[in-house]
């Protein structure tokens, strides 16, 4: 038996533990006592992206996964936590952009090749800090089956995915307006836009005998018809015809047509059909081809008006609007301005950039079957969702799913395996690289360049990472965790990850990815505000660990935090459960104390009262393990800190010290016994949730064993 220092130091004991936990080898369900006949357990860690040092919100996904892989491995399960890392294409990029700015550079300034290269060492060094930032946190992750999503295997199953749907008729390449960030010049998804609410002048243009309202006069030059609802009866007699107008380049002609599209309480109820730079105008002169000019682009991918603007070519988007606001007022065609306008505008989530819509050939996966899959199985109750009233959210956003526009005009991240020919041959589509077209031999040929949306690439995460592990025998995983049983991640990511999960898991596999989604909140301060570092208010969950300790931060991020609610956290919180560990810290000091002075008999006999006091102890360990099973992380955390301080320190404790004292040897041996016995039920039910602690403290009382496999 060992002593325990007078006082608990966190930093002295969390390295020297997890390098314990990582030589015994047990993070790897393969070296678990009779793994064989053991049931399975497994959770695939939601891979952070490999472009920055680990924040609040991920010491909450690690906290929340750990104690359920460590309970469940105590429970006698393959408990298996694959961990990993995002390439994360998009986000890493705008990361990356950032960084060569400050060095007074730019990604448009370095070649394609070896720009790649630049950002592959970049997360590479971050993918190294992460894992040792997770190993921190006490992630007890299988890290021999690590993955990343550019790792080639993970590649080659996306490629397979990706042939897969175009095979099946579910990948189309087609022009259509999409979300245009002139900043990052890449096409984003709809949900990648952020909306914001604008006060913008509204104003009422003259089209000859016709006025119409709009907030952006600059797309006028690309407009290619008028259109009122075929049901407003005060424009019939326009219907079909075309109206002379004069403009701010000279006169034109413009038809009117009628389309179902057209509010006829906005405005005047007439609008300006601008196909080239509005989704909505698109689809109007989709359903009229034959009656109006297609598409005119007089926006160009900066922001800057097009040779076809005349004078006004070059221009940035607000200076263009100002000076045509100007040129119209002059030749009287500008009825009014309504300055008071509010609407919703669509802006780039990364860098706020408002967005410009165009015309752009894309990769694009048809939504409507692959999502109705998911929407039955949701319904059926085939998978689980905590909190519950996500199922409703998740189920609301299937049913008006839209076509998904997976790629991207950037130079991070998977390419698309389609390939051309000079001699402009239908694309090739082929998983390993083709050393020839397939339709007319050319070996003239060359690989799209556009990349995958990334969420494309880890809406694939659970099925394939376990296809492509353990090394030694890559697919084995895959037939005995999938479907995994777990996905915990946050509910903000429930559309963009989740939900896409799902989809491609069974459109793949044609099972489930998951049984169970647990989505967690954001993570806010004391006063509920969001954590950011313009408001002086961001916790460094890696900063406040080294002061008051891993554990005291695990628990301060699940006590009185419920599923899909925002957490509160405070330094204040944190150190309340830093006390809560040095009162642990203490008990075992005193229960130590007394071992070393009482030679137990081994054949103690309990009074009802002990008996009755072990038997407490382990119903509260039953509730504990039930509230675990329901993904109550907050109720089983409170009753296990709860039953430690308020019963078995406060009162089973302190009314056994006059028996320990004073008692007869047979009274003192009962009562130690009965101490420690209760002792060893809470060290295991706390583990979970305070690892490192209660792992030194069971060293001190079992030498050769670990608490982390022990039974639960």
């Amino acid at each position: 038996m060992q002593e325990l220092n007078p006082r608990y130091n966190p930093s002295e004991i969390e390295s020297k533990i997890y390098k314990l936990w990582e030589d015994s080898g047990y993070f790897n369900p393969d070296n678990l006592k009779n793994s064989k006949k053991s049931k399975n357990f497994c959770i695939i860690m939601p891979p952070p992206n490999a472009n920055g040092a680990l924040h609040m919100g991920h010491a909450v996904f690690v906290t929340l996964q750990d104690i359920l892989i460590r309970f469940w491995r105590m429970k006698g399960f393959r408990a298996l936590w694959l961990p990993g890392a995002d390439h994360a294409g998009f986000e890493t990029q705008v990361v990356f952009d950032k960084k060569l700015e400050k060095e007074g550079k730019s990604r448009f300034q370095i070649p394609a090749d070896i720009l790649w290269e630049q950002i592959w060492n970049f997360t590479q060094e971050n993918k190294k800090i992460m894992e040792a930032q997770l190993k921190r946190l006490g992630a007890s992750c299988d890290w021999s089956r690590e993955k990343f999503t550019l790792d080639k295997d993970i590649v080659k199953v996306v490629y397979e995915t990706f042939k897969k749907l175009y095979d099946d008729g579910l990948i189309y390449r087609k022009l259509r307006v999409v979300n245009w960030c002139t900043k990052h010049q890449t096409a984003l998804s709809d949900l990648e836009v952020k909306y914001v609410t604008k006060q913008d002048p509204l104003y009422y243009i003259k089209y000859g005998p016709l006025t119409l309202a709009t907030v952006r006069p600059e797309t006028k030059f690309g407009d290619t018809a008028l259109a009122v609802n075929p049901k407003d009866k005060r424009y019939e007699k326009y219907i079909g015809k075309e109206i002379e107008a004069r403009d701010v380049l000279g006169k034109i002609k413009i038809k009117v047509i009628t389309d179902s599209a057209v509010d006829p309480n906005f405005g005047t109820g007439v609008v300006k059909v601008t196909p080239a730079h509005d989704p909505a105008d698109f689809e109007i002169w989709e359903r009229h081809k034959d009656e109006i000019p297609g598409p005119k682009i007089v926006i160009n991918e900066y922001g800057r008006l097009t040779e076809s603007t005349g004078p006004f070519q070059g221009l940035k988007i607000q200076e263009a609007r100002e000076k045509i606001v100007e040129e119209m007022k002059r030749i009287g065609i500008l009825e009014k301005i309504d300055e008071n306008y509010t609407h919703e505008v669509a802006t780039c989530y990364k860098c706020g950039t408002i967005l410009e819509p165009l015309p752009k050939m894309q990769w694009w996966i048809k939504m409507e079957s692959i999502a109705k899959n998911a929407e039955n199985v949701i319904k059926s109750n085939k998978i689980n969702f905590y909190p519950k009233h996500s199922k409703k959210v998740a189920l609301h956003w299937l049913k008006n799913i839209r076509d998904w526009n997976i790629s991207r005009q950037i130079a991070w991240g998977i390419r698309i395996p389609v390939w051309y020919c000079k001699n402009n041959c239908k694309p090739t589509v082929s998983v390993e690289t083709p050393k020839k077209c397939a339709y007319c031999g050319s070996t003239e040929i060359y690989q799209e360049k556009d990349v995958f949306d990334t969420w494309f690439s880890s809406g694939q995460w659970p099925f394939a990472t376990l296809m492509t592990t353990p090394k030694n025998k890559p697919g084995d995983d895959f037939k005995k965790f999938y479907p995994t049983d777990v996905m915990e991640t946050g509910y903000d990511i429930l559309f963009f990850w989740v939900l896409r999960m799902i989809m491609l898991g069974l459109y793949r596999t044609k099972k489930i990815p998951f049984k169970n989604v647990y989505l967690h909140g954001m993570v806010r301060d004391k006063d509920r505000q969001k954590m950011s570092k313009s408001k002086g208010n961001v916790i460094d969950p890696l900063g406040v660990a080294e002061t008051y300790g891993v554990d005291a931060v695990r628990m301060a991020l699940i006590i009185g935090n419920t599923a899909g609610n925002d957490i509160i956290i405070s330094e204040e919180k944190i150190k309340g459960y830093r006390n809560f560990a040095t009162k642990v810290w203490n008990i075992a000091r005193f229960i130590l104390m007394h071992k070393s002075q009482i030679k137990l008999n081994s054949k103690i006999k309990l009074s009802k009262k002990n008996q009755s006091k072990i038997n407490q102890a382990l119903k509260t360990k039953k509730q504990v393990e039930n509230h675990l099973k329901k993904f109550e992380f907050h109720l089983a955390g409170h009753k296990v800190y709860h039953y430690i301080w308020h019963n078995f320190a406060d009162k089973i404790i302190e009314e056994s010290k006059k028996s320990l004292y004073e008692g007869s040897d047979k009274e003192k041996q009962e009562t130690y016994f009965m101490l420690e016995s209760i002792f060893i039920e809470c060290l295991k039910m706390l583990h979970p949730f305070m690892p490192f602690i209660t792992e030194e403290i069971y060293q001190k009382f079992f030498e050769n064993k670990i608490l982390m496999v022990e039974k639960w």
